[in-house]
């Protein structure tokens, strides 16, 4: 049963990790690597490492999409800034 769970979270893993690769929209990879995130923490725990399994479902779940999120959004607004200054 173990090893079954193991190799369900390593095929999510797997594909969402090509999902995120695959993505050209950075908001949309931001989306794809929160779920990342999740699955990589279930991975983590299944694993028997729950201190690692929170420690990814805070940071690569939760604080790197958020940070990419905001950066795009900043980068966007300047964009729109610059061209209507022109």
């Amino acid at each position: 049963m173990d090893q079954a769970v193991i190799a369900v979270a390593l095929v999510l893993v797997a594909a969402s990790a090509t999902v995120a690769v695959a993505t050209r929209d950075p908001v949309r990879q931001a989306l794809v690597l929160s779920v990342l995130g999740v699955v990589l923490a279930v991975l983590f725990t299944v694993l028997q490492a729950p201190d690692v399994g929170l420690s990814q479902l805070a940071v690569g779940s939760a604080l790197t999409p958020l940070l990419l999120l905001l950066t795009v959004r900043k980068v966007r607004r300047r964009g729109q800034r610059e061209r209507s200054g022109k």
